[in-house]
């Protein structure tokens, strides 16, 4: 079975708003978010170093730790509005050095990787933006252009120079991850040099100043495994804040199969079927890439339905 580029696809990961109004007109209405927050309706959770509480429920699912607002912890200055769900609920996040104490027995801290598997569409949004704002504010407390310490505004989404009046706002850097397939429909995976062994994934760089994204393809694919691609075709975009990344995935096509690893950052490269894939993974040769990301859904997209587990 071959897919085309035509065919529908699957829904990639940490993309879905979950009905979340991100209502960026808001965040600079102090009234407003002064009222919000006093809201009875209003829920909050605290993201401290990339981890949030999630807690199992009764009947099966998983879900933030959130609270109203007058349980939450005392902040003012790490405050974020992150939106409002289609009931009319807001949504804050609240930066913290720690995490609050496990509120039960169930409640337990997580990362993305662990969480986004687990939340449903609304709560992996609002714990993807949540994590994209404090990764952003903790590296980016002074002013590039003076050196001066800036502060919040807009809700956590502006940081502000006090002394020479420059904004700054979240850092995204764009990466472009790509899966290649020859003539005969087989994908090429490499695997890194610092990856757990049997690991094999997609290429991915970043993209450079003045580039395209369909040139960072070639170029990718070119550097990292010397092989010319063709034809590179969008599919679909997965934001990663780790810290700061927009993933943005490509299919692309080659004639040459000759592989030519850098031996810096990738290893290993190899051609496969959807036989020998299969075969490689059910034997424990080959670990792919984990569920949650853009580069299982392009080799999901490619292979036909969900890989195999060993």
């Amino acid at each position: 079975m071959r897919n085309t580029p035509d065919n529908a696809v699957q829904p990639i990961a940490m993309t879905g708003t979950g009905g979340i109004d991100r209502d960026a007109g808001r965040r600079i209405d102090e009234a407003w978010l002064g009222a919000a927050w006093s809201h009875p309706t209003t829920r909050v959770f605290v993201v401290s170093s990339g981890r949030a509480l999630i807690e199992d429920t009764a009947d099966g699912r998983t879900e933030l730790v959130t609270m109203p607002s007058f349980d939450a912890p005392l902040t003012e200055a790490h405050r974020y509005y992150l939106g409002t769900g289609p009931d009319g609920v807001r949504y804050f996040a609240l930066q913290k050095d720690e995490l609050p104490g496990r509120m039960d027995q169930a409640a337990r801290p997580a990362g993305l990787r662990e969480a986004a598997a687990l939340l449903d569409d609304r709560d992996a949004a609002l714990l993807v933006h949540a994590i994209a704002l404090e990764n952003w504010q903790r590296m980016h407390r002074f002013c590039s252009r003076c050196g001066e310490r800036t502060v919040i505004a807009a809700a956590g989404h502006i940081r502000r120079c006090p002394s020479c009046g420059a904004e700054h706002y979240p850092r995204t850097d764009p990466a472009v991850i790509t899966l290649v397939t020859d003539e005969e429909d087989r994908i090429l995976l490499g695997r890194q040099m610092h990856w757990p062994e049997g690991r094999f994934s997609t290429f991915a760089g970043f993209v450079e100043p003045g580039e395209s994204l369909e040139e960072a393809v070639v170029r990718e694919i070119e550097e990292e495994v010397g092989i010319t691609v063709f034809d590179p075709r969008y599919v679909a975009s997965q934001p990663w804040p780790f810290p700061s990344s927009l993933m943005l995935g490509f299919l692309a096509s080659t004639r040459t199969t000759e592989i030519r690893v850098d031996g810096e950052e990738i290893e290993q490269a190899r051609w496969f079927s959807r036989d020998t894939l299969r075969a490689a993974i059910e034997s424990r040769e080959v670990s792919p890439p984990s569920g949650i990301s853009i580069a299982a859904r392009l080799v999901e997209r490619w292979y036909g339905g969900p890989l195999p587990r060993p």
